[in-house]
């Protein structure tokens, strides 16, 4: 197996961005919780050597800079099948939209699996690029982000559609 990494510096702080073979395996931010210890992310990979993580890269970069909405990207996130289900109901939810815990619950077998969903969100290996900052509490609440509230927040208001977007006929 070929594992590398690439540290990137971003306006929400460094970004780690973990490759194995021919996939993306892991965004992390500098404080994560739930971080894998940083030797299990393999050598960091140095400039223009490596095309996938340079791939991974400019897509994050552009994201961030509003200019993409969607990532195109092969990953391989370590995970249940449970959390595989739970992640791919997140990777569903469009940009500038959001979900609750308890409505991916009831896709995923009913409302009482909602603090199960919970653990598989903040299990997701792959922040951002599998966008877990688009759940919320049942009320809209902030809750729970491996990145932390502030960067959540800050997702969030990084994909609100333009104020003339917002469904006004004029």
């Amino acid at each position: 197996m070929n594992t590398r990494h690439v540290v990137i510096e971003t306006h929400l702080g460094p970004i780690t961005i973990v490759a194995r073979d021919e996939a993306i395996t892991g965004l992390y931010f500098g404080q994560h919780v739930r971080r894998p210890r940083q030797e299990t992310f393999g050598p960091e990979a140095g400039d223009a050597t490596d095309p996938l993580l340079n791939e991974a890269v400019r897509q994050l970069c552009d994201y961030l800079a509003g200019r993409r909405r969607q990532f195109d990207l092969p990953f391989a996130a370590e995970g249940d099948s449970f959390q595989h289900a739970v992640w791919d109901i997140v990777k569903s939810i469009q940009c500038g939209d959001t979900t609750t815990y308890g409505r991916i619950a009831e896709q995923v077998g009913g409302r009482g699996l909602a603090q199960q969903v919970g653990q598989a969100v903040g299990a997701n290996p792959l922040c951002i690029f599998v966008p877990c900052h688009r759940v919320v509490g049942s009320a809209g609440a902030l809750t729970g982000y491996a990145g932390g509230l502030k960067r959540k927040q800050a997702l969030l208001e990084l994909e609100e559609p333009p104020a003339g977007d917002a469904g006004g006929l004029f």
